[in-house]
Formats: structure tokens, sequence, C-alpha cells
């Protein structure tokens, strides 16, 4: 395995924000997830729409989207882009549909851009702030909660091209 550079980090130690503007424009869409697991009365209350601050998965969903939009402002060397898609999907997961036996929701999250750098950092803040959201409005029936699983699944785009997470 060879030695390979942070690119955040330049040669004498010091952050910085790496130079992109000698790069091409390529087209990068990176595919996130993340969980939150709950009770499942709580979960019931998120599916039968019966959350007392209304509905979870829609503002989940919207909250992901701006979040995506908002990443370079939150994540210090990250580029701001111009994303060109932000989906996120949120998908109650009942007893019985996971190996370890947990209860919840799963977040998906897609973003794209057309541009020099890529785009995982946003779907990455997607998926957390989508779980985020959860909590916040749920968190009045249920302080346990516990948000997991945060990672990346696929990017492709850019010089490195296609990266899948396996298994």
């Amino acid at each position: 395995m060879t030695e390979q550079q942070l690119t955040h980090i330049d040669d004498k130690g010091d952050v910085r924000m790496v130079d992109v503007s000698a790069k091409a424009d390529t087209q990068r869409v990176a595919v996130a997830e993340g969980f939150i697991s709950m009770k499942p009365e709580t979960l019931a209350l998120i599916v039968e729409g019966k959350a007392a601050k209304g509905d979870v998965l829609a503002c989940a969903r919207v909250a992901g989207v701006m979040a995506a939009k908002q990443t370079s402002a939150l994540i210090p060397m990250c580029h701001p882009l111009n994303i060109t898609k932000a989906k996120v999907e949120c998908t109650p997961v009942h007893a019985g549909e996971r190996a370890d036996g947990r209860v919840g929701i799963h977040v998906t999250t897609t973003c794209g851009v057309t541009g020099k750098t890529g785009i995982e950092m946003e779907a990455l803040t997607a998926a957390s702030v989508a779980c985020l959201t959860v909590y916040d409005m749920c968190k009045a029936v249920d302080r346990g909660m516990e948000i997991s699983d945060v990672r990346l699944l696929k990017k492709d785009g850019g010089k490195t091209g296609l990266w899948e997470r396996e298994g």
C-alpha cells in the first residue's frame, strides 16, 4: 500500500482549502446513508402521522436537502458547490426487518453536481441532518433514540471515478 497525502494539509502541516481551479468540470454523484433507531412506539407515531410536531419524515427530507446546500458553511475546508441534485429518502424499518432487531428510520441521500470537486460531504451531511431532524421532532417521547451508520455508499465522477462500499 502506498502512502497517500492528505489533500487538506499543506507541506508545513497547515490546513487549507484545496485548489481545484485546474480541474475539469465533471458530473459527480454521491450516495450516503444513516439510521436512527428508536422505540417501536416512536416509530408507530411517525408512521401513523401522530407526532406532535407534524410530518416527521417530510420535515426530515426537507432538512436533508437544505443541509446538503449548506455543507460548505458547516465543514471548514469544503468547497461551496452548485448542487444539481439532492434527494433524501426516509424508510421506516419495523421489528424483524434488520438482523440486529433495531427499529427506526433508514435515511438514504443522493446528491449530484457538475463541477471540479466531489459531492460526498453534501450527501453525508444530508443523511446526518435528516437523522438529527427525526431526533428533534421525536425527542419529547424518546430521548434514547440513537443515530448510527452514517456512511458513504457510493461516489462517482472526477479523477478517481467510481467507488462503491463493499457488502
